[in-house]
């Protein structure tokens, strides 16, 4: 039978190496029933600020199979990142992006590397919330869950787990975000417990990336936050030889998304120059995804071997390893006809048809939460802020003290310093005991109100448990 996939040929080299793709599937055996949606430029230029209309969604829902090209992004604000939307909207939680290398073919320091990044893809800063809430001053908020957390952990340390891998490191930053990457550190050290047989670690995010680049072979899974990830997987393609060759996998409870990571590159749209690997590669994936996995075998060994047979698109061609310079047009035939041929130098996967098992979340008891404060955020550009600070001491209540004034997060109140750097936006925290709730946070607010000071924004600060969970000031 038939499986259903959604298609978008994108801008660019989309189209070309989009259907260079589809009809290597096709002579390969693929059982496809596509569906085709435009998406992408077109649907910007045409006033919908999200590159995507409703009959699109119509279709995605519809197959849950998404095969996708490369899209042109018009530059300036109004417009949100499509490939965000779609995996947010879709709940594509897991960015997949093998990094291996094809040495000697793809130029890398590093032949042999082999390493898999798994990227959470929904939240983190991506989660896209931003303010300005002063002249001088924006704000972007990081937002880590517990449930996106388990999520992704458990992803990777499965996939570990069903492809044979033997170890899965994680990156964070949580030596300064101690509660968000703090969270998500805490969450790989419980879910690790339950895969005993794999080899687990944990390393800060920047010196992580310092070793992969210096010697990738001592890592195999790499899971991490958004952000990270998205950084990481670029390099990782970049080491193992070039991100042109690099797919990816989007994937989710409910629907999967498979696109190549590279731009559209319009500069070359048209002119058969265009190396449709990287599409042919996330396709794959896709055959695998769907229970194809003899036809993904069949299409990743036709590619490996016209690799090693030195057939090259423009890109990879190097006198002396590459034997012949191919368009578009010359490498798809020439994968065609090497189906059903095995790689005698690069080594081949076998893809079986191995569903992973799925994660449900499970919502914890309630924790106990305790106001024990709140952040008040002032935009004021004066410059004495002991001025301010006896103000807002002076809208002291009961139940809430002037605690602490802090500018860009560092204590300039009480006994700042005249060194540290200030901008118009100031974080006031007050704090008290005993039990508190609304009535006192409103009646704080009133009387600062009063002051005649300009508050923009306002945290409550909270025990969870006994636990303090809200950050210090810097020099706190």
């Amino acid at each position: 039978m038939e499986t259903p996939i959604t298609v978008a040929k994108g801008d660019g080299i989309g189209p070309e190496i989009m259907d260079a793709t589809l009809r290597i599937l096709s002579e390969a055996g693929a059982q496809l029933a596509i569906e085709t949606i435009e998406i992408g430029e077109k649907v910007y230029l045409s006033g919908n600020t999200s590159g995507i209309d409703s009959s699109a969604w119509d279709s995605l829902r519809n197959t849950r199979v998404f095969l996708k090209a490369p899209i042109t992004t018009p530059q300036g604000s109004g417009v949100k990142s499509l490939n965000v939307t779609i995996r947010k909207t879709l709940g594509l939680y897991a960015n997949v992006r093998p990094c291996r290398s094809y040495a000697p073919y793809a130029k890398t320091l590093f032949p042999g590397m082999d390493v898999v990044v798994i990227r959470e893809n929904e939240e983190d800063l991506y989660a896209g919330i931003e303010h300005q809430q002063t002249q001088e001053v924006i704000q972007c908020l990081k937002l880590i869950t517990r449930p996106g957390c388990e999520r992704i952990i458990h992803y990777a340390f499965e996939y570990a787990r069903t492809r044979g891998r033997k170890k899965v490191t994680c990156l964070t930053k949580d030596n300064i975000m101690k509660l968000t990457d703090g969270l998500f550190h805490q969450v790989f050290d419980e879910v690790a417990l339950e895969y005993p047989e794999i080899e687990t670690e944990h390393m800060i995010v920047d010196i992580g990336m310092a070793r992969l680049a210096a010697d990738p072979y001592r890592f195999d899974v790499i899971v991490l936050p958004n952000l990270y990830g998205d950084i990481i997987s670029d390099i990782a393609a970049e080491i193992s030889g070039s991100v042109g060759l690099a797919g990816s996998a989007n994937i989710g409870d409910l629907g999967a998304m498979f696109e190549a990571v590279h731009g559209s590159a319009p500069d070359i749209a048209g002119k058969d120059l265009a190396n449709p690997s990287g599409l042919i590669l996330s396709a794959v994936k896709m055959l695998a995804h769907i229970g194809q996995g003899d036809v993904a075998t069949r299409v990743y060994d036709a590619w490996l071997k016209t690799i090693e047979d030195g057939i090259h698109t423009v890109d990879l061609f190097v006198e002396g390893i590459s034997t012949t310079k191919v368009g578009t047009q010359g490498f798809t035939q020439a994968v065609i006809d090497r189906l059903g041929r095995k790689p005698e130098k690069l080594a081949g996967t076998s893809y079986k048809n191995e569903p992973m098992k799925q994660f449900s979340y499970q919502r914890k008891p309630p924790a106990k939460k305790v106001l024990k404060g709140i952040d008040i955020f002032l935009d004021w550009r004066g410059h004495d802020i002991s001025d301010v600070a006896k103000t807002l001491q002076a809208a002291n209540t009961d139940s809430f003290t002037l605690k602490m004034i802090t500018n860009r997060g560092v204590k300039v109140w009480p006994e700042g310093f005249p060194e540290t750097f200030c901008t118009d936006h100031w974080r006031c925290r007050f704090q008290g005991g005993g039990s508190l709730g609304h009535a006192d946070v409103i009646e704080l607010l009133q009387k600062v109100a009063s002051t005649g000071l300009d508050f923009i924004k306002t945290e409550h600060l909270y025990e969870f448990d006994g636990v303090t969970r809200f950050s210090l000031g810097q020099g706190q």
